[in-house]
């Protein structure tokens, strides 16, 4: 029940097959020049075998993806303040200790996050996903951990140390068996303004009666936050031009727009979980730019126009299974 109400938390206990937990960890230098997602996670297959912890890094400073593979012991986690730890690397919501070796390169060192900015819930509606989290059929769950936050710290990087002070942090979360059957993914916090942040996740969701398209959209504007949800009754249309995509939804008087662009050859494949085994399934990339515009058109008022670097842009699936 507690993982319930708080979806920050492992949900994996007493799970031993076809489950997946994973952690999203978005780091952003000052200068807008390192640009990492860090993911450990665990995975339990249909075999036993098959069971491992991992870390995904995506490197968008050299464009490049390294999955790597642990013992499913080497998994730690702390319920009581969350906390999860893959050997050496240690993530929580307030802090990463990272000690990673793959193909000759390293990353070292302890960031801390501060300032950080939360997607409020409430007991009918837990987190991000609200009362969805109650629902015990559905193949993938998600969680906004972190909307927003600051980073102090340094991070030795093959061997050169660099300062990440200054600079932006996102994090979220996903679990459940298998990522769904088609979904896309926006998010930034590299706005000019540094209090303004934008995530965005919508997905064919499957249901007992029929599958729907479901989605989560949270903007911060200095304290005002702003949520567009299948839950609160939003509407969105949404539309692909070529590779981006172009998003309107819709909340009583305020209009959200986004138009992401990106570059095919900033896109890297990363694992994803089919049945809680992990195979290459998501396309994605943090080198993206997302043009949002938010209108008050009850009074005719544009409440922020802007461009947020630094996006992360993900498709899996068949982008054609959610389009209007």
């Amino acid at each position: 029940m507690k993982s319930l109400i708080n979806p920050d938390l492992y949900h994996g206990i007493g799970k031993n097959n076809n489950f997946f937990e994973g952690w999203y960890f978005k780091i952003v230098d000052k200068d807008n020049l390192y640009k990492f997602a860090f993911i450990p996670g665990i995975s339990f297959g249909e075999k036993k075998s098959e069971n491992h912890s991992f870390i995904q890094i995506i490197d968008s400073f050299n464009n490049e993806y390294k999955y790597l593979r642990f013992n499913e012991k080497s998994f730690k986690f702390n319920n009581k303040n969350f906390k999860i730890g893959i050997r050496s690397n240690v993530f929580s919501l307030d802090k990463i200790s990272l000690n990673l070796k793959y193909k000759n390169k390293t990353i070292k060192g302890s960031l801390s996050f501060k300032n950080t900015v939360k997607w409020k819930g409430n007991l009918l509606n837990p987190g991000s996903m609200g009362f969805y989290n109650y629902l015990s059929f559905m193949e993938c769950y998600s969680q906004v951990c972190i909307l927003n936050g600051n980073i102090i710290g340094k991070l030795q990087i093959n061997g050169e140390l660099v300062d990440f002070t200054g600079g932006k942090v996102y994090i979220e979360k996903n679990w459940g068996k298998s990522f769904p059957r088609s979904w896309a993914w926006i998010q930034s916090n590299s706005f000019k303004n540094p209090s303004i942040s934008v995530t965005c996740s919508l997905a064919t969701i499957p249901f007992p009666v029929r599958d729907f398209r479901g989605f989560l959209i949270g903007v911060t504007i200095g304290k005002d936050f702003y949520k567009f949800t299948t839950i609160n009754k939003s509407k969105l249309t949404l539309k692909s031009i070529g590779q981006d995509i172009e998003l309107v939804a819709t909340n009583k008087n305020l209009k959200l727009t986004l138009s992401t662009y990106t570059n095919r050859d900033n896109f890297v494949i990363c694992m994803g979980p089919k049945n809680g085994n992990m195979i290459p399934l998501v396309k994605e990339t943090l080198s993206a730019k997302v043009y949002m515009t938010l209108v008050d058109t009850k009074e005719g008022k544009v409440i922020y126009k802007g461009v947020g670097h630094n996006c992360g842009v993900e498709y899996g699936g068949k982008l054609i299974n959610i389009l209007d």
